[in-house]
């Protein structure tokens, strides 16, 4: 399994394409399973960083991705610059 650190919301839309797309599955496909519009599924991946957080889950598991949540790598401050805001 190949981890994928998402490091801006953008990020998050192209991910989800690519991993529909890697399943051999079109929009269509993807918004009968979760019983949304076609419309729905595009805007979710060119827009996913607006999505809730409980859509993006069911996309997620209708293409057999896993979310994963975990702690950054400890840094020395003194070297890391500005902070991610």
């Amino acid at each position: 399994m190949r981890l994928t650190p998402i490091l801006l919301p953008a990020q998050l839309g192209d991910i989800l394409r690519s991993a529909r797309l890697n399943r051999g599955l079109t929009q269509t496909d993807v918004a009968r399973q979760l019983g949304i519009s076609t419309q729905a599924v595009s805007k979710l991946e060119k827009h996913a960083a607006r999505a809730s957080f409980d859509r993006i889950h069911r996309l997620c598991q209708v293409l057999g991705l896993e979310l994963l949540l975990q702690d950054k790598p400890a840094m020395n401050l003194r070297d890391a610059g500005a902070p991610e805001w």
